[in-house]
C-alpha cells in the first residue's frame, strides 16, 4: 500500500469524528501498518485519547505548522509500536489567526507531511470549515466523514461537500470522498434506520457498509485515555470500529 492521507471530517460537533480517527487509526496499525494520527483539533481530544497529556508538552503540531520545528520533532509513539500521533493542544487555535498573512497558508500541513515515513495518515479535523480544516483537505487524498445517527444528519453536509469541491477545483485536484459512516447508531430506533435510508439515498454505495453503534465502553474509554481495543477490545463498538477498518482497507485497494 502506498502513503494514503485520509482526513476525517464533519464541521459539525459530537458527531464522533475523533473516536473515528483515533479508533481507526489504531486498528488499521495493528495490520503491520505504520500509521500517522494527526490532531489537528486545537482541543488536543485524539492527544487525550491516546493517554498523552496535551498539557505538557513542548511542542505540538502548531510549531509544525508555523515552521518552528519539523513533524519528526514531535512525533510521538502510541502504546501500538506501529501508531504514531501528532500531538496537538489549546495553541493550535491560534494557527488560525497566526497564518492568515502567510504565503501558501493553505498547504502548510502538506508541506510538512512530505516528512511522515507512514502507510497511512489520518487526520482528525476540528469541528469548523476553517484554514485548519483547509489544510487538511489540501494535504488528504481522501475524506471520511462521520454521520450521527440523530435527527439533523445531513444539517451541514452540503457546506462540507461544497468545500470538497472548492478544493478540489483549486488546491488539490485528487480529493476524493472514501466514504460516510454512520455512528452513534442504535438499531432499536425508527429514527436510526431513518436516518440510514436518508444518508444512503444522498451518499449511495459512498455509506459504509458498518455502522458504529451508541455504545457506553466506546464514549468512556477516552476518559481513560484509551482507545476502545485497550478498553474493552470485546465490546460492540471495538467490533466495529475492527469491521471499518476491513472496508477502509478495501476501499484503498
Amino acid at each position: 500500500m502506498t502513503q494514503t492521507i485520509i482526513a476525517v471530517v464533519n464541521q459539525k460537533g459530537g458527531v464522533g469524528k475523533t473516536t473515528t480517527a483515533v479508533n481507526l487509526a489504531t486498528q488499521l496499525a495493528t495490520a503491520k501498518r505504520k500509521v500517522l494520527l494527526v490532531d489537528l483539533d486545537p482541543q488536543g481530544n485524539a492527544t487525550s485519547s491516546l493517554g498523552i497529556d496535551k498539557n505538557k508538552l513542548s511542542a505540538t503540531l502548531y510549531d509544525v505548522v508555523l515552521g518552528r520545528t519539523e513533524l519528526t520533532n514531535i512525533m510521538l509513539q502510541a502504546t501500538n509500536k506501529n501508531l504514531f500521533v501528532l500531538p496537538s493542544n489549546a495553541n493550535l487555535a491560534g494557527a488560525e489567526v497566526d497564518l492568515v498573512n502567510v504565503a501558501e497558508r493553505e498547504t502548510r500541513l502538506r508541506q510538512a507531511l512530505q516528512l511522515a515515513n507512514a502507510d497511512v495518515v489520518i487526520i482528525d479535523c476540528p469541528p469548523a470549515l476553517g484554514l485548519l480544516t483547509i489544510n487538511a483537505l489540501v494535504a488528504a487524498d481522501k475524506v471520511l466523514i462521520p454521520v450521527q445517527s440523530e435527527y439533523f444528519a445531513l444539517e451541514g453536509l452540503g457546506q462540507l461537500l461544497n468545500t470538497i469541491q472548492l478544493v478540489r477545483q483549486g488546491l488539490n485536484p485528487h480529493l476524493e470522498i472514501l466514504g460516510v459512516v454512520l455512528t452513534m447508531f442504535n438499531k432499536r430506533t425508527v429514527l436510526s434506520e431513518q436516518v440510514q435510508t436518508e444518508v444512503a439515498k444522498h451518499f449511495g454505495e459512498k455509506l459504509f457498509r458498518t455502522v458504529i453503534p451508541r455504545n457506553v465502553r466506546l464514549a468512556e474509554a477516552p476518559s481513560f485515555g484509551r482507545t476502545i481495543f485497550e478498553h474493552d477490545k470485546w465490546s460492540k463498538g471495538a467490533r466495529a470500529y475492527k469491521k471499518l477498518a476491513e472496508e477502509v482497507v478495501q476501499r484503498l485497494g
